[in-house]
């Protein structure tokens, strides 16, 4: 680990790098190799050091395990596995057995590893399944993550109390909430549990006061930045498929915000993303 940014800088210099808690390769690993490699190496010239490509069910989460695991460094790249709560209603079985299967032996993860749970947890904007569906998933992963010694990546849209209560019945463990779109008094009950709030491009949007107040109040220990590529593109980036080179925009619109360096909030959150996924030094 370097001691300014809590995980090995890849390049082998001294020089901060973004770590991406949060995208979703699958779509380029889709297109072929041509467009996978165009997406890492646009984040190795934006300085992204680290990704994280999380899955949100079966098939996707196999693509996320083989992309982490093939990818070549820098960025290194990790994975998670998980359903999504628009899909909750297939239940967790065939997650829980690849998590089981992948998951590799307890103590820090090295690049290519599976490093999380999720992404799961409820949606009661779109309500794909119904919720006592996504509940129950999103329960069940929980406790997956929690026995599996793994990171829980969260994903809650309208749906505050229920997530506080799920997070409540698994005290303990390493948790994220993706995406984060409270304001102060959401961020304050996630903060309360445990749990790491991580901003993606939404907090560069015009309407996003809440979303801002909330990342200017959390503590700097337990702040993330994520793309949620391909989706969410930043501002000046709206309209375009999202990646993991546009966190480094996230990242410097949250420095401004808080009023510190890129360098410092990017060896700060980098930091915060390798002990989140305990990662290997």
């Amino acid at each position: 680990m370097s001691a300014e940014t809590g995980a090995s800088t890849p390049s082998g210099t001294d020089v901060p790098m973004w770590f991406d808690s949060h995208s979703h390769l699958q779509q380029e690993y889709l297109a072929g190799d041509e467009a996978l490699a165009g997406a890492l190496e646009r984040a190795r010239a934006a300085g992204v050091g680290w990704a994280v490509c999380v899955g949100t069910g079966l098939a996707s989460s196999l693509e996320a395990i083989e992309i982490a695991a093939n990818a070549v460094a820098p960025p290194s790249l990790y994975a998670t596995v998980g359903l999504h709560p628009h899909d909750a209603s297939a239940g967790t079985r065939r997650i829980a057995e690849l998590a089981e299967s992948s998951a590799g032996e307890r103590g820090p993860k090295g690049p290519g590893s599976v490093v999380g749970i999720g992404e799961c947890g409820l949606d009661y904007y779109y309500e794909h399944s119904p919720r006592d569906d996504q509940r129950a998933a999103f329960l069940e992963q929980a406790q997956l993550a929690r026995r599996l010694d793994l990171t829980l990546v969260v994903h809650t849209r309208d749906a505050w109390e229920d997530t506080y209560a799920i997070l409540g019945e698994v005290p303990g463990g390493r948790t994220i909430i993706h995406c984060f779109t409270g304001g102060p008094r959401e961020a304050e009950r996630c903060l309360e549990l445990g749990a790491y709030l991580s901003f993606s491009g939404i907090a560069t949007f015009k309407n996003a006061d809440a979303i801002r107040d909330a990342a200017l109040a959390c503590p700097a220990d337990r702040l993330l930045v994520e793309t949620d590529s391909p989706f969410l593109a930043p501002v000046p980036h709206r309209g375009k498929a999202n990646e993991p080179a546009f966190v480094a925009v996230v990242g410097e619109a949250l420095a401004q915000l808080r009023a510190v360096g890129p360098a410092e909030l990017a060896a700060t959150t980098a930091a915060n993303a390798a002990t989140v996924f305990a990662l290997a030094s």
